[in-house]
């Protein structure tokens, strides 16, 4: 319940009550079922209350509940991306966005160059033919 009240969104939530939110849709839908049914059969014609009870309400429901159900696949889907692309981060010696470490490579305190990592091999010249002989 803490990750409800952290402003620095350090820890994602949302995997945590999808569950619950899936449950309530389903609950919803379940209602919406019912308020079908029942309202084809107030309208006095039993074949159309058969009709909504059989096929349209159903259907509603099914379609409803595999759309709620993709769109929650997709955010776990990407928040999973998330932990997962930062955890690669953390592996190579990098830091993951939000963290408060220097990354590697850096002078704390501010004093000095911060290049981001080791030196690397030195930098070939721009043209590695300038002195050769022009024909």
């Amino acid at each position: 319940m803490k990750e409800l009240f952290d402003f620095n969104f350090d820890s994602f939530i949302t995997p945590k009550v999808v569950k619950i939110v899936y449950i309530l849709i389903t609950i919803g839908l379940g209602i919406l079922y019912l308020a079908i049914v029942i309202g084809a059969f107030a309208s006095r014609q039993v074949a159309w209350g058969f009709f909504a009870m059989i096929v349209v309400g159903p259907l509603v429901v099914l379609i409803y509940l595999a759309l709620a159900r993709m769109g929650l696949e997709s955010l776990i889907a990407t928040i999973r991306t998330a932990q997962n692309t930062g955890e690669l981060v953390r592996l190579a010696g990098g830091n993951a966005a939000g963290s408060n470490l220097p990354a590697p490579g850096t002078y704390p305190g501010g004093n000095g160059p911060s290049f981001g990592g080791p030196a690397g091999p030195p930098a070939p010249p721009a043209n590695p033919y300038g002195n050769a002989p022009q024909v």
